[in-house]
């Protein structure tokens, strides 16, 4: 079987087709073609994933799964969700948007927030969707340095440290976008 995973990341692609250990041959959008920008215009988190996963089905013809990723806080209605990527800007730097959200967070007492991974998968004529939450707090520092995005400042709960402190493995187990790659596997694996 070979399905496009709607991403150019290759440490992602790789990591993915570890997890599947060949039962599953993985597409990157560079194998396919698509060099494209594929639109993130939805306002859910959800609606990204399904975007992606539709665009690559819809004009390469390709089965294919696409995730999106949000880190919801509790204090501020849930932003920054959807937009976590742009948070402080279309420059789409992390340190810029760890900044705003600490400022933003100064004087709430409520620091509980959520990291949300939906992966839309477009199998066969049809759409599956697995979700992976990951809870947590938004500590008062940056302190790490693995990870990527928010990780600096996310602590998951049971946890002392922040994913950026974190081996990548425990991140891996615990996090969302493990949770929701391990349903995608599960299901995977049901279908051969």
């Amino acid at each position: 079987m070979k399905l496009v995973f709607a991403s150019n990341n290759t440490n992602k692609i790789k990591e993915i087709q570890s997890i599947l250990n060949g039962s599953i041959q993985l597409l990157s959008l560079d194998d396919i073609g698509c060099h494209e920008e594929i639109p993130e215009t939805a306002d859910t988190i959800e609606g990204n994933a399904i975007l992606k996963a539709n665009y690559v089905t819809e004009k390469f013809g390709y089965d294919c799964f696409a995730d999106d990723t949000g880190l919801e806080v509790t204090a501020l209605n849930g932003e920054p969700g959807v937009y976590s990527a742009r948070y402080a800007g279309e420059q789409r730097n992390a340190d810029d948007n760890m900044n705003k959200l600490l400022d933003a967070l100064k004087d709430k007492s409520d620091r509980s927030a959520q990291f949300k991974t939906v992966i839309a998968l477009n199998l066969n004529g049809k759409q599956h969707l697995f979700t992976g939450i990951a809870k947590g707090e938004i500590t008062l520092n940056k302190t790490g340095n693995q990870g990527f995005g928010y990780d600096p400042i996310f602590q998951p709960e049971n946890y002392t440290e922040t994913f950026a402190e974190l081996p990548l493995e425990i991140k891996n187990k615990i996090g969302h976008r493990g949770k929701a790659t391990q349903q995608l596997i599960d299901f995977l694996n049901t279908t051969k």
